[in-house]
């Protein structure tokens, strides 16, 4: 997914659908439709109904394109590889979880170790 992380984004907060459209080169109506398709894309509205997307919202539009365009899944594929993806970020989280548990018994044991050896004297 190597085009996917070429483009930059710029850093702003919120983009305007012709924003969106300029960033992902994809038309206006293609980001609509794909917000019926793929429900990971959920921009919200302005105060004047306008399509207010986050930095988080192109990310996954231009991971869509990559996998539309370039790898060439059907949306059905696509949807299926997003909920893969998706497990496996958790997977990653969850395994991370541990890792830090892990990282914190580790350090609160030296903290306990630090004390202990503070206090004889040398």
């Amino acid at each position: 997914m190597s085009e996917f992380n070429e483009i930059q984004i710029p850093d702003r907060l919120f983009f305007k659908i012709g924003d969106v459209s300029k960033i992902t080169g994809l038309k206006p109506y293609v980001l609509r439709y794909w917000e019926s398709e793929f429900k990971t894309i959920s921009p919200n509205k302005s105060q004047k109904n306008q399509r207010v997307y986050r930095r988080e919202d192109i990310k996954k539009i231009l991971l869509i394109k990559q996998l539309l365009h370039k790898e060439r899944y059907s949306i059905e594929g696509a949807k299926k590889k997003i909920k893969e993806l998706r497990q496996e970020k958790r997977e990653l989280r969850k395994n991370s979880i541990i890792d830090e548990r892990e990282l914190k018994y580790i350090r609160d044991k030296l903290y306990e170790l630090v004390d202990f050896t503070s206090s004889f004297k040398f």
